[in-house]
């Protein structure tokens, strides 16, 4: 499975909502499994979208044929736009489905992780981080998906409220990154926490 993250900086916001709408062109698409988002609370206009797509194939396939007529409705709504695309690797919690309607909260992790220390850092995720997170109230499931060629990796988790994420709290984790050997691992991570808009999902 494909996952799409794109992240940019909208500069008028009625015209981005009306044209979010617009992709519900989507629905139909061969390979096309959901897509959904929101804005970030790292930026006042920072909106966060994910897709997910059967394979490379059928992501490029509707690339080539529908993309520009369903994006054209948002054109000059935004700027500063960042894609990036990552394979899927396993879920962070059993039985991950591309659905958002349950979700309140979406919380991305992105990491660089050094030369020769990417299978490790993924088998950490793995036997360390998604046992935590998985065990934690509220967190509904997530995604741990890389990229082609380069050492990044992307975690996507889905929480039912912002107060249950609450609860994962900063002594847990700055425990878990020393047990994971967290600094050895990564030499940048960047995220945010997404307040999901229902009216997004496709």
């Amino acid at each position: 499975m494909l996952v799409k993250w794109m992240r940019c900086s909208v500069t008028d916001r009625v015209g981005f909502e009306r044209g979010q709408r617009k992709w519900a062109g989507l629905l139909g698409e061969p390979g096309f499994r959901g897509q959904g988002g929101g804005w970030g609370r790292g930026g006042p206009d920072t909106v966060h979208m994910f897709g997910f797509w059967e394979s490379r194939a059928l992501y490029d396939s509707f690339m080539a044929r529908s993309h520009d007529r369903l994006a054209a409705s948002q054109a000059g709504t935004y700027r500063d736009v960042q894609v990036r695309l990552f394979e899927y690797r396993f879920d962070v919690k059993m039985g991950f489905e591309p659905r958002f309607a349950d979700a309140d909260l979406l919380r991305v992790a992105h990491y660089q992780v050094r030369e020769d220390r990417g299978e490790h850092f993924a088998l950490m995720q793995e036997k360390v981080w998604n046992p935590a997170m998985a065990g934690s109230p509220g967190m509904l499931r997530g995604v741990f998906a890389e990229a082609e060629k380069v050492r990044e990796f992307l975690v996507l988790s889905m929480w039912d409220s912002g107060a249950e994420r609450a609860k994962y709290r900063r002594e847990r984790v700055e425990r878990l990154a020393l047990r994971a050997q967290t600094g050895a691992d990564i030499a940048a991570i960047t995220g945010d926490v997404i307040d999901l808009e229902p009216t997004w999902t496709v």
